[in-house]
């Protein structure tokens, strides 16, 4: 029961310290990304990784938005013409609960994909155990998939 106490004492202090601080609180909302060509992207992002179109609030022509869930958000958007480059470290990461049975898919969609050093259809196994994949959508935006455990 101490302990409990003792816990709940620090996490109040905590949040009473962010308060008195002014610090903020934040929760991720959505990750934007220009992309190219809208249909090909929108079609990449609900193959591969099945997320979910959902209606563009901001009624903006040339951007089309998919639900992570729980409030989270990839909008795709079209209409800055403007090349982007990216390197691996620039990464967008989602862990899988089916990290095997996704990087069948993958093969059985025909996408490359390559461990942190850039071996190709090899995965990554870092330190903690924690398995990973590394992958491109059609404008070249690195995306991670890793495991739970």
């Amino acid at each position: 029961m101490r302990k409990l106490l003792l816990l709940v004492f620090v996490s109040l202090s905590l949040s009473a310290n962010a308060q008195l601080n002014g610090a903020p609180e934040f929760k991720f909302n959505h990750l934007a990304i220009s992309v190219s060509n809208l249909q090909t992207s929108a079609e990449f992002y609900n193959r591969v990784l099945g997320l979910e179109e959902i209606a563009n609030r901001g009624k903006v022509e040339g951007v089309r938005w998919f639900s992570f869930g729980d409030g989270r958000e990839l909008h795709l958007i079209s209409i800055v013409k403007k090349g982007v480059t990216t390197n691996k470290a620039v990464h967008l990461a989602l862990t899988s609960s089916s990290f095997d049975s996704f990087v069948t898919k993958l093969q059985s969609l025909k996408i490359p994909y390559s461990d942190w050093p850039g071996n190709v259809n090899k995965v990554n196994v870092r330190a903690d155990g924690i398995k990973q994949i590394f992958f491109q959508d059609p404008d070249g935006y690195w995306i991670e998939v890793n495991s739970e455990n």
